[in-house]
């Protein structure tokens, strides 16, 4: 019984240490697309750059990629325009 719980409780340490260790990995991109670090030795390392941890963007509390920015913005009304224009 002592070595069942002797084991339970390595077993947590190196569960929780491993999540933590997890999370600390550095995360790359390329021309704000995602690379691994495997992929950073394979192709070199010009025009890479390290991920930031905070979102650049922020749209109503929530982050955004400018992709997620330009379809959530509202849009100009340009019929209206383009009626008095032939007007």
């Amino acid at each position: 019984m002592r070595v069942l719980t002797m084991i339970a409780v390595a077993s947590a340490v190196i569960a929780s240490s491993t999540g933590a260790f997890a999370s600390e990995l550095p995360s790359y991109e390329v021309k704000s697309l995602p690379i691994s670090a495997m992929q950073v030795q394979v192709l070199g390392g010009a025009d890479v750059e390290e991920q930031s941890a905070a979102p650049a963007m922020i749209v109503d509390g929530m982050p955004a990629s400018p992709a997620q920015v330009s379809v959530l913005s509202p849009r100009v009304k340009r019929l209206a325009s383009a009626a008095s224009e032939q007007r």
